[in-house]
């Protein structure tokens, strides 16, 4: 699966006058001109053609506070982004960089936003899988990625380990996992959150073994002398997201519904085989359904699957039974005269969510009320707003799922449950429900629509108010740098 890459422009940024600063510069050329790449740790376009990503989230909120537009540039190989930033093309890099000592002789960094780690990832079917560092030799055909901090740590693990070789490709972190899927790469080392970003959509990929501790992510800034303007302003913004919670929220946003602890390659791939042998019976209900009442029919699509694996005759030991494992007393609410009629079962499980959802405070913002209509759906709303009364109560924020999601699991200790209206609940549940319905989302996402075209090759100006405005030239029209 590729993402769209974008063609470098050749230019220079133009930072400032003797007598403006570069931040005083920035707003009144009301331009923020920043270098990501395309992947889904970093920037993509949505299916509905919007940008996406937590490098772009970031980006963009850091552009409206300064009130300009943000240029964003994809760069077209992972080693193009450091040389962009030295040589000042650009005002920052926000590209999911990992901040290491070789980097930090040519660039400096913002305050620390993420961490991950190094993994050896291979295909399941691969032979003779180096388990250890020790069994990384010339007859181990090592990739890393040009450019890349995996580049720098070998050179340094070299010297412990003179046997360690390796060969340099000029593909993405997104390319490198699909040809070990195809079984034309054998063996790379990446970063854990794109190894488990893709995972999930290539079941077969398994990682070995971590090198090495973990390593920071951040903004990279040229080292320019005697203007720290915009880099403050940086560190400001970025301290501000950490202390208000909304840095979590948006790595929650991303990353909270996956288990970076723990792969389930069975589930995976019996979600697959699902995708392939069930859905298509129900699709046309999920999509009927979902036009009708204005909802993402996939989404009603990975609440069925979570309740009952899109099985219409599925019957839990409370009782609950159908497609969408509808409760007897909600079918009764609804109208429901037959569970098991897959239809029914999926148009009152649409109806019963959107009920939910209005009865959630207004102030709750997406995606977060989905979630929170999630957690109903599975827990019940009274449940639900003792845990957003126990957040208050702890100074978190009620209107926000990475901060609630914290307190459902309470709801099962006397300690906790006794001070709450609704009483006892199995809180862990509903978290595990919101988690699961994210992951088999994404997972139909991926598998069910076309990729964005990758041969387009554009570069997208957004502004601090709305969604992408306007493209720049076609490529052709774009040196190459």
């Amino acid at each position: 699966m590729k993402i769209l890459t974008i063609i470098l422009m050749g230019f220079v940024v133009t930072f400032c006058s003797p007598e403006q600063t570069l931040l005083e510069t920035i707003k009144a050329q009301g331009e923020l001109v920043v270098v990501t790449r395309a992947g889904p740790t970093t920037y993509y376009i949505g299916l509905e053609g919007e940008a996406l990503g937590l490098e772009y989230e970031l980006t963009q909120r850091f552009a409206s506070q300064l009130g300009v537009n943000l240029k964003l540039i994809v760069a077209t190989h992972y080693a193009d982004i450091l040389p962009m930033v030295v040589k000042q093309q650009v005002h920052f890099a926000a590209a999911g960089l990992t901040v290491n000592r070789e980097r930090r002789e040519l660039v400096r960094f913002s305050p620390a936003y993420q961490k991950t780690t190094h993994q050896l990832v291979y295909r399941k079917s691969m032979p003779n899988i180096p388990r250890s560092l020790a069994d990384l030799n010339e007859t181990t055909p090592l990739v890393l990625i040009n450019g890349s901090s995996q580049v720098d740590l070998c050179k340094r693990l070299q010297q412990e380990y003179p046997q360690l070789t390796w060969q340099t490709v000029d593909l993405s972190p997104m390319e490198v996992l699909e040809k070990i899927n195809t079984e034309e790469i054998k063996f790379a080392l990446l970063h854990t959150n794109e190894i488990m970003q893709m995972q999930r959509f290539f079941p077969e990929l398994q990682v070995s073994f971590e090198v090495a501790d973990d390593e920071l992510v951040a903004w990279a800034f040229p080292r320019t002398i005697g203007d720290d303007s915009l880099y403050v302003e940086a560190m400001r913004f970025l301290n501000q997201l950490r202390t208000s919670g909304e840095l979590d929220r948006l790595i929650d946003r991303y990353y909270g519904h996956i288990d970076f602890a723990e792969f389930d390659y069975v589930d995976t791939r019996t979600f697959y085989r699902h995708v392939q042998e069930r859905l298509p019976f129900y699709r046309k209900h999920f999509e009927q359904v979902g036009l009708l009442y204005n909802l993402d029919w996939r989404l009603l699509a990975a609440m069925g699957y979570q309740e009952s694996h899109w099985n219409p005759d599925a019957v839990s030991y409370t009782g609950v039974r159908g497609i969408m494992m509808l409760t007897h007393a909600t079918a009764l609410e609804l109208n429901i005269q037959d569970r098991e009629d897959s239809i029914q079962s999926i148009d009152g499980a649409a109806r019963y969510f959107l009920m939910l959802r209005d009865k959630l405070n207004e102030n709750i913002p997406e995606p977060d009320k989905t979630f929170f209509t999630l957690a109903a759906y599975n827990v019940g709303l009274g449940h639900l707003y003792d845990a957003q009364q126990l957040a208050r109560q702890q100074g978190l924020d009620p209107y926000r799922w990475v901060e609630v999601k914290k307190m459902l699991p309470l709801l099962s200790d006397p300690k906790w449950y006794r001070r709450t209206r609704h009483g006892y609940a199995r809180g862990s549940e509903p978290v595990y429900f919101v988690n699961n319905v994210r992951r088999f989302y994404d997972k139909l996402l991926a598998s069910l629509d076309v990729p964005v075209d990758a041969d387009k090759q554009e570069i997208r100006i957004f502004s601090p108010q709305q969604q992408p405005t306007q493209y720049l030239s076609k490529p052709s029209q774009l040196p190459v740098l």
